[in-house]
């Protein structure tokens, strides 16, 4: 996304970028450049809600936290991990995973090295469009959402750590370029035209109790004969990049992904599923999702078979503007490794504002609307589970008696084993 650029491109992109007047524009002006953000509210699931309204605008300004690293920490010539999604910058990850993100030149030579650890899963996504970064991605997933044809926009190369030759201890190198380098035979993966970016994905199913990865990466061809160590960041560079996280990034990553629930909600997709891709990231997983509705008096009872073989499964909820739910302090979502199968081998959940006092219960945290999305990872079936909605009073009637209970104390137990452990998870 931000590819090498010379100065000269710096300044005429600077110049155009917003109708604005060319050279460094004031504070004020720039602040300019995020109100019209404002008027994302029109597109929530409340318009009215004064309550939605400001965490959109919370969201607003998670995005400018989280935009900064994209625009400002690293870029395709000095690449650097950056954190982008975790329980900091909640729009909208997987509370299994850390994701991190590097930019990439694709006419660049990149080296990445690291030790896997012991998480679940290790993955690498190549992209030629990062969330929020361009309209293309946001078109994309504006059609699939609307059950439209939309091509997968921002993959192009998927890569487990599994495919590398691990050390003794884990170790891995892995080369990126657009050809392999004649004599080259270490691990190597291609860099397609028009990748820019490289998402990195960190699994875990028993959290922190699993080893995190490491990883680091560098590029290893010249970026010119005469190259300088990394450089002060000039003003036109400056300005260009606040032009495009103020003006652009802030308002787009929201809008993106409002967009792509509202349209699940003017289809009618709530209270049941559907499948989805969600823009193609991972071809070895399937999502399933739908919007939930219900009363402060109601329950949703999610029902669903098993795949026989998978590698990973979960389940999460969403909040009313596509944030993850609160998952460190909250039992929002559950996985294979945390969640409890019937003896019949069927999962059932409770969604409900009370805690119904079973072991699967998924906590909306007060919202009685949002997103639940679940997916199934290298499964050999995909089964389409449902929703059932009932009064809260009545939920133990619809489950099977041999459903896991707890205690309140036993609860207190399994939040705190959570908290603790998604605390020691690498976030960031």
């Amino acid at each position: 996304m931000l590819p090498s650029t010379s100065m000269a491109e710096v300044a005429g992109k600077a110049a155009t970028a917003g109708g604005l007047p060319e050279g460094l524009l004031s504070w004020g002006q720039y602040l300019d450049l995020l109100r019209p953000a404002g008027e994302l509210a029109r597109i929530t699931l409340e318009p009215e809600s004064e309550q939605l309204r400001a965490e959109l605008y919370r969201q607003l300004a998670m995005n400018l936290s989280s935009g900064y690293f994209m625009y400002f920490q690293s870029d395709a010539r000095y690449p650097d991990w950056m954190p982008f999604l975790n329980s900091v910058f909640t729009l909208q990850p997987n509370p299994d995973d850390t994701y991190w993100l590097a930019h990439l030149d694709d006419k660049g030579t990149y080296r990445i090295s690291g030790t896997r650890g012991t998480v679940h899963i290790l993955s690498f996504v190549l992209t030629p469009h990062l969330m929020g970064g361009s309209d293309e991605l946001a078109e994309s997933l504006s059609k699939e959402s609307a059950g439209k044809p939309a091509q997968p926009a921002n993959n192009a190369g998927f890569h487990d750590v599994s495919e590398l030759a691990l050390g003794a201890n884990g170790e891995f190198e892995v080369l990126l370029s657009r050809r392999r380098p004649d004599g080259y035979t270490g691990d190597w993966w291609p860099l397609e035209a028009g990748v820019s970016s490289i998402m990195v994905r960190q699994r875990s199913y028993d959290w922190g109790n699993e080893r995190d990865a490491r990883f680091a990466i560098e590029r290893v061809d010249p970026i010119a004969p005469d190259a300088p160590l990394k450089p002060r960041m000039s003003a036109a560079e400056i300005d260009q990049r606040l032009r495009r996280l103020l003006g652009e990034y802030t308002a787009r990553l929201s809008r993106m992904w409002l967009t792509y629930q509202k349209n699940v909600v003017d289809r009618g997709i709530v209270n049941r599923f559907e499948f989805t891709g969600l823009g193609g990231s991972l071809p070895v997983q399937v999502y399933w999702q739908g919007m939930y509705e219900l009363g402060p008096e109601e329950a949703l009872i999610l029902e669903t078979d098993m795949p026989k073989k998978q590698r990973y499964w979960n389940v999460q909820l969403n909040d009313a503007l596509w944030n993850a739910t609160e998952f460190i302090y909250r039992q929002s979502s559950l996985n294979g490794h945390q969640a409890r199968l019937d003896a019949d081998g069927r999962f059932r959940a409770v969604i409900s504002l009370q805690d119904p006092g079973v072991w699967n219960w998924l906590d909306p945290a007060g919202y009685l609307e949002g997103m639940v999305i679940g997916r199934w990872y290298e499964a050999d079936s995909h089964p389409m589970p449902t929703l059932t909605r009932v009064p809260f009073a009545k939920v133990r009637e619809h489950l099977p008696p041999d459903t896991v209970m707890v205690t309140r104390e036993q609860r207190a137990g399994q939040l705190r084993k959570r908290r603790i452990g998604g605390q020691l998870r690498r976030r960031w």
